[in-house]
Formats: C-alpha cells, structure tokens, sequence
C-alpha cells in the first residue's frame, strides 16, 4: 500500500480545516474528524492531472450551528407564490394575446449581456443603476435592465437573413438599481413590441393603438389612463433656432426628462453647465410647457418635421379610434438617448402613480452598434405599476386555483386504481387532483371547494369491482356511477 497523504483544505474562510486521508491517488478520501461533516468525496488529484471528485460544504454538527437566513428575497426583488403567479400568468397572457392579434411574433434574448450593450450615453440613469460585474472569463457583463438594446443586438446578427418590417414583441426580466417607489421595483417584468423598417409615422401609430387595445381588455378606460406624446424633433428644433450644438442634444434631453422629478431650479442648473445661455434656457422651458399642437405651431411654425409628424399621429389616432387617449405635451422628452422622433408616456390621470408605459422612435440605434440605418420604433411596459392601477381601480381579476377533477380512493389498497382514474382523465386532457393520502371525506370536500373542483370522483371497492367509479358534480350535487371506459 502507498504511504498515506494527509492533505489539509480550508472551504471557506468561515468554516474550519477538513483533514482528508487518500490511501492511494485514485482512492475515496477518508475523513480524519467526525464523518458526519463529510457529505461528498473530497477533490483528489491524479497522477495524470485528472480529478476524482469535489469539495463541497461539510454537514452541521448541531443545531447551535445552524444559520438562519432570512426568508425575505433580496430587496426591490419579488417571490411569485401561486396566488401571485396567477396574476402574473393572467397579465401576461393579454399581453401575448394583444400582439398576436396585431400580428407580432414573440422573441426573447438572454438575461445576462455584455456590459457595453448599454453603455451608450454619460448621464443616462440607466448607466448607473446596472447590475454588472467581471465574469470567469474576465469579461464586463450585466444584468439587462432593458430590452431594446437586445432587440437591436439580435437585428443586426440576423440581417439580411430577415425580411423587413419585423413586427416582434416579448417579455422579459429586467433589472435595475434604483431608488423603490410604489409600482417601482429593482426586478420587473416588461412586455415590449416593436418594429422595425418602417419610417412613417404609422408604426408608432399602430403601437399606440396596441396598448390601448390592451387597457380595454382589463378595463382601463380613456378617463383612467392617457398618452403624453410629443416629438424629440421639437426640442431639436429649439435647440438648433437658439445656436445649440448639436453634440448636447442628447445630456439636453436627459436632463429635461427630470422635469417632473426634481425642482425647476435644479434643472436650469444643469441645463446652464452645458454652456446653454439664460436666455435660451428661459424660452426653451416655456416651450416645452406648449401644451396643444397649435401653440406649438406658433412658435416653430408649420414648416418643420415635428409638426408635420406630430399632425399625422393625431389625424391616424382618430382612424384607429383613441382620439380621447392623447395627448400633446412637449416636455415629453424620454429619458433614453436613443429616441430620435415620436415619443410617448402612458399616464394615470389622477397622478398617483408614475409613468405605466413609454416609448417612441429609435432610427439611429441600430447604427450605434454597428448595424445598418433602418428604422426603428417600440415601447416597454412594465408589469409593476399596471398592477397597482388595476388595484386602486378594483379591477383585479378574482383568479382561485380551478381543477376539473379532484380523484379519491375510499380505501387505501385502492390508491392505485385511484391513480389509473386520474391517468386516464388527464389524458384526455382534463385537470386531475389526486388525493395522495387517506384521508376522511370531509377532508377531501374541503379540498375539492379550495381548489374549485368541477367533479369529486370517488373509487370505491364495490363499484371498482364493477369498473365503476362515483361522480359528484360539486355544483349541483348531483351523483352518479360511470364505467371507467365511459368516463368523460
């Protein structure tokens, strides 16, 4: 027998030393101190550089030793208990069946992507709030607080493999690090739809159309919910009438996005560090509180893009018929840097929450990232602040658990011919809850009623015998035999 190795390994700085014992190179280690902290064979090395097995963390001795953890997720994060993934399955299944009836398809891309996809701009609060770090393999990589980007990422890889106008649409997790408000987490779900390759203003017109569609299918009137829109063409144009560069366009916008979340002071400071003269910044905030296309007429005149984009929306809204949802508001800005024209913010008119939705048009992102010059617009809605609307409105829907059949044996030697019942019922297709246990049948009533069972089967011995099973529609009372090959 080869002379014994002692080899001493440290799991962590919090536990204490293991000592192992290998008898020869390919042996099982043995473990030198009490055996119970050894749940796993330890790491060993081969003579020939291979390895036979690994280190993992050692049982607890005793219950001193035991770590509470605190059942909370992190914070800004959400567990998804059944009652709440209901409301998850059910939000989310208008959201799909919403785009389907516009004709979008459904993509989705990686949770996790490289770090620079979302880099863009200095100034952007997305910059700041991304969950990133250094991976393995050295790389910058986060956590996606956004879709477009992804979407953007995904055109170009297909290119010409794709025809044009792609209509898509998805719902993702999204991450970031910000401050918590009411309908504002630091995890959410976001239902985007997007396209791309159509440069009229009918694309932003259609996606508009689309979340209307959606809050009338939940109940959410015109009275409840509005659109801002606007056109970042608008602040171009004053930007370019009072001598601007061109270069600050977008940190101009980005700070006149804050207008309604910091004091109008604050805001003319930190347009005033862009070089911005008092006087351009006084006649820029007075028209960015124009709040009908007219008054904004007066002032650009009627000759410019804005306007004439701007005038097309309102003439398609009236076709598509959501006339009474927008709005014209010029402070509307959005605070991305990628938005190039229309823009938009779904609003709660009472004011107590913040935005519910917002997007608008993105011509210049795909050539950011090095694609070709196609364009582009779409929205992102997130799953949070819709939530808390329907329930300030009392519009959440009652969602109980509903299960067509709940199955029970009456005896315990006959758990078996329970479970051929519930096989041959989910077969066909039908929800079966079987009943694992004995249990007394006041137990199995109280079941059926919680989780809203259509029918209780009984298999009970006689009737089994006979290739029968008891049916009771719970709703009615109504009871009757069945032959199992006629069990419906």
């Amino acid at each position: 027998m080869r002379a014994i190795q002692i080899v001493t390994t440290r799991l962590s700085s919090c536990l204490r030393p293991i000592r192992f014992e290998f008898l020869s190179s390919s042996s099982s280690p043995r473990l030198f101190s009490n055996p119970r902290r050894l749940i796993c064979t330890a790491a060993a090395t081969k003579s020939d550089g291979g390895r036979s097995g690994s280190i993992v963390a050692p049982l607890v001795e005793n219950e001193e030793e035991v770590q509470k953890i605190d059942v909370n997720p992190p914070k800004g994060t959400r567990d998804f208990a059944p009652d709440d993934m209901r409301l998850r399955n059910w939000l989310f299944n208008h959201f799909k069946e919403v785009s389907r009836l516009f004709g979008y398809e459904e993509v989705d891309y990686p949770v996790l992507e490289t770090e620079a996809l979302f880099i863009r701009k200095a100034g952007e609060e997305i910059r700041d709030q991304l969950y990133c770090f250094e991976d393995r393999g050295n790389r910058r990589v986060a956590l996606r607080p956004e879709l477009t980007p992804s979407l953007a990422r995904l055109v170009i890889q297909k290119g010409k493999s794709v025809s044009l106008p792609l209509k898509w649409f998805a719902i993702g997790q999204c991450w970031r690090y910000e401050r918590m408000t009411r309908g504002r987490r630091r995890e959410h779900y976001q239902w985007n739809m997007d396209i791309i390759g159509v440069p009229q203003v009918t694309a932003e017109a259609e996606l508009i159309s689309a979340i209307v569609s959606f809050f009338k299918r939940i109940g959410i009137t015109a009275s409840d919910v509005g659109f801002k829109v606007s056109s970042r063409k608008v602040l171009q144009e004053m930007l370019r009438k009072y001598g601007v560069p061109e270069n600050l366009f977008g940190r101009v916008c980005i700070i006149i996005d804050k207008i309604e979340k910091i004091p109008i002071d604050e805001i003319k400071k930190e347009l005033g560090s862009t070089g911005i003269s008092e006087d351009a910044i006084e006649q820029l905030l007075q028209v960015l509180s124009v709040k009908s296309l007219d008054d904004l007429e007066d002032v650009l005149g009627g000759a410019g893009e804005a306007i004439a984009d701007l005038k097309q929306l309102f003439s398609l809204a009236e076709k598509f018929g959501y006339s009474e949802w927008i709005q014209f508001d010029a402070s509307v800005v959005r605070g991305l840097a990628y938005y190039t024209g229309i823009v938009f913010e779904g609003f709660d008119r009472k004011g107590n929450l913040r935005a519910i939705c917002g997007g608008g048009r993105y011509d210049r992102l795909l050539p950011t990232y090095g694609g070709d010059d196609i364009p582009a617009c779409g929205f992102g809605f997130g799953d949070a602040v819709i939530v808390e609307l329907l329930k300030e409105k009392n519009l959440l829907p009652e969602l109980g658990q509903e299960v067509e059949n709940i199955v029970c044996a009456l005896e315990k030697d006959l758990q078996g011919a329970a479970a051929t019942v519930a096989t041959a019922l989910r077969s066909k297709g039908q929800t079966v809850d079987l009943v694992l246990e004995s249990k007394p049948l006041k137990w199995v009533f109280k079941r059926a009623a919680r989780i809203n069972a259509r029918r209780l089967i009984l298999v009970g011995k006689t009737e089994w015998e006979d290739g029968s099973v008891s049916v009771k529609v719970l709703s009615s009372g109504e009871q009757f035999q069945v032959k199992l090959n006629d069990l419906e």
